[in-house]
């Protein structure tokens, strides 16, 4: 049977965790980068909620 390449699992738990915080960071950065005041305004309205 034809296998991956072998790889340390601490390998592949580097790259995760490499990939997850690179992403969590462009992430970051896209939704703060721009002044968004039209989106603040419809995130209190739909946060007011009536009880």
């Amino acid at each position: 049977m034809p296998q991956m390449a072998p790889m340390n699992w601490l390998i592949m738990f580097t790259i995760f965790i490499l990939t997850f915080i690179i992403i969590n960071m462009m992430n970051y950065y896209i939704f703060n980068s721009k002044p968004s005041y039209t989106e603040s305004k419809k995130i209190h309205k739909s946060l007011s909620w009536k009880w």
